[in-house]
C-alpha cells in the first residue's frame, strides 16, 4: 500500500507544454514547483521555431472628394463695354492773320473832302514803322505828318524838329495845326481840338486819335 502512495507522488512527467496559438501566441502551462528548477527539454535537432506572424490592420481608405464639394454654381457673365462718350465741340472760326488781307489797303485811299484831318483819319489803325514815310512801309511820326500834308498840296521837311522850324508858331491853335513836343521837337502830330490829335506815336502803337499827352508843347501852322 506505501509503495502505491509513493509511486503516486511522483510528478507523472516533468515536462513543459508548449503550445503555439493560431494568431502567433504562445501559451505556457505551468508545470508544479517542483519542476520549476528541472532543465528544459532539449530541442529536437533540425525544429524551427514558428516567426510571429504579423497581424497587419485593414487599410481605411479615405472618402473620395466629391467634385460637387464647395463649387458654387453660377456662371460668369461678361460685363458689356460701356458705350464711347461722344463730346461734341463748337467749331471755332479762325481768321487767317493775313498781312495782305487783314491790313486796310491804305495805299488806295483817294484825298479826303475834309482836308488833312480827314486824311489823317484815312490811316487809323496802320502800325508805327521806323523811318516810314508811306502806307505801304508805315510811318514814324514826322513822315505820318509830311505825307498827310503832301496829299493836300503841303510839303514839310522830313524830321519834327525840321517841321517845327518850317511852320508859323500860333498860340490859338485850330484843328489841322501841327503840334509839336519838346525842344527841339521829338514828336510832331496833327491837332484835332479839344486837347486830342492824329498821330504814329511809337514802335507797338498805331496811328489814332488819341489825347495830347504832354504841357511841353508848342503849335505851328504850315
Amino acid at each position: 500500500m506505501s509503495d502505491i502512495v509513493a509511486s503516486a507522488a511522483q510528478p507523472a512527467v516533468k515536462t513543459s507544454a508548449v503550445i503555439a496559438a493560431s494568431g502567433g501566441l504562445v501559451a505556457s502551462f505551468a508545470l508544479p514547483a517542483s519542476a520549476a528548477s528541472a532543465a528544459p527539454a532539449p530541442r529536437a535537432k533540425g525544429a524551427t521555431t514558428a516567426a510571429p506572424v504579423a497581424v497587419q490592420a485593414p487599410e481605411t481608405a479615405a472618402p473620395a472628394a466629391s467634385s460637387a464639394f464647395g463649387v458654387i454654381g453660377f456662371k460668369a457673365t461678361a460685363k458689356p463695354k460701356p458705350k464711347p462718350v461722344v463730346r461734341v465741340v463748337p467749331e471755332r472760326t479762325v481768321q487767317a492773320a493775313s498781312r495782305s488781307t487783314a491790313r486796310k489797303d491804305y495805299t488806295s485811299l483817294k484825298p479826303a473832302a475834309g482836308g488833312v484831318l480827314a486824311i489823317a483819319a484815312q490811316y487809323e489803325g496802320l502800325m508805327y514803322s521806323y523811318g516810314g514815310t508811306s502806307p505801304s512801309t508805315g510811318f514814324d511820326c514826322s513822315g505820318f505828318t509830311q505825307y498827310v500834308f503832301g496829299r493836300v498840296g503841303i510839303s514839310l521837311p522830313r524830321t519834327a524838329e525840321e517841321q517845327k522850324q518850317a511852320t508859323t508858331r500860333v498860340s490859338n491853335p485850330q484843328p489841322g495845326d501841327l503840334v509839336f513836343f519838346g525842344s527841339p521837337a521829338y514828336h510832331v502830330g496833327i491837332y484835332a481840338g479839344n486837347g486830342m490829335m492824329w498821330d504814329s506815336p511809337r514802335s507797338g502803337k498805331a496811328v489814332a486819335l488819341r489825347s495830347i499827352w504832354s504841357s511841353n508843347v508848342t503849335y505851328g501852322r504850315p
